[in-house]
């Protein structure tokens, strides 16, 4: 994926193509990019789990294996000059969307069995351990919304159409979009929550990072049920985020010309994080266990007895 995404790079320097309104190499850079950035976090993922491993490694070898079948259509097609997805327009380009189809479906089956074993999975570190839990549940959700893309669109009827799906809803693909990301200005784009709920499995592991990294100046960040806690607090703001875009998209409206419904929404969900946040930053340290560092004590119970 590294390589194809240097070469996709190079692509978008040399060959002026333009398809749907993008630069033709654009999808095949920006799926590198997504693919490498998923396939270290799963491979990251699976160096966590005590039991399981070998079903792990079949898991994310199939992972691996269909994410390059998919990333040989998509750079093949941009070659070609043609589209790569929602393409019926001949009996090649149908064949190949099909095979796409097929490995997409294998791939989201592949990660959902990664996501048994990681909810099933004892790992010691708590915060760790709901990071990539529900990383990997939102990633899955994420995923799927790939699934309402592939449905006809208004106007389309599958045999009779040659284009049959779209990334946007309520006006045709290819219109005025956003620099880099490409998502619609003036419609909903359903690859705005596609993309956020996928690299839920990158960001909520990296803010276990970052308040490990913060504890030393943050002596509170030490413990870890107060990691473990914000954890689960930026996870179900995670969630909720994802499907306050999900739904903004449904209702064919742009990310970045929100109504006053979805800021309302947006509004709340902010003030809903900061008050947990406060809260959970606030509430009275435990008691110290004798011969316990603060921090190692959440392996032990997690929740004070009552």
């Amino acid at each position: 994926m590294a390589a194809t995404a240097l070469v996709s790079a190079v692509g978008l320097v040399v060959d002026d193509r333009v398809l749907v309104g993008a630069p033709i190499w654009a999808k095949p850079f920006k799926f590198a990019v997504s693919f490498l950035a998923y396939g270290l976090s799963l491979a990251w993922t699976l160096s966590l789990l005590p039991r399981g491993r070998r079903t792990g490694r079949w898991a994310g070898t199939v992972v691996a294996l269909t994410g390059l079948v998919e990333m040989v259509i998509i750079t093949g097609q941009a070659i070609r000059g043609r589209r790569s997805h929602f393409n019926y327009e001949t009996a090649f380009d149908t064949a190949l969307y099909d095979v796409m189809a097929v490995t997409v479906v294998v791939l989201w089956l592949a990660t959902l069995a990664l996501a048994v074993l990681l909810l099933r999975a004892d790992i010691a570190d708590r915060a760790s351990a709901w990071a990539v839990r529900c990383g990997i549940v939102l990633a899955l959700a994420g995923a799927a919304v790939g699934f309402l893309m592939a449905q006809p669109a208004p106007g389309q009827h599958r045999g009779s159409s040659d284009v049959v799906g779209a990334h946007s809803v309520g006006v045709p693909d290819g219109g005025p979009s956003m620099p880099l990301t490409g998502w619609s200005t003036t419609g909903g784009d359903l690859r705005v929550p596609h993309f956020l709920g996928m690299h839920a499995l990158q960001l909520l592991p990296l803010l276990v990072v970052a308040l490990s990294a913060l504890a030393p100046r943050f002596p509170r960040l030490a413990d870890g049920l107060v990691r473990r806690r914000l954890v689960l607090l930026a996870a179900a703001g995670y969630a909720a985020a994802f499907a306050l875009v999900l739904q903004q998209a449904l209702r064919g409206q742009p990310l970045i010309h929100p109504d006053g419904t979805t800021l309302g929404a947006a509004g709340l969900l902010l003030a809903a994080l900061a008050a947990g946040t406060y809260a959970t930053l606030r509430a009275p340290a435990r008691a110290a266990v004798p011969g316990v560092a603060p921090a190692e004590s959440p392996a032990v119970t997690e929740e004070p007895v009552s």
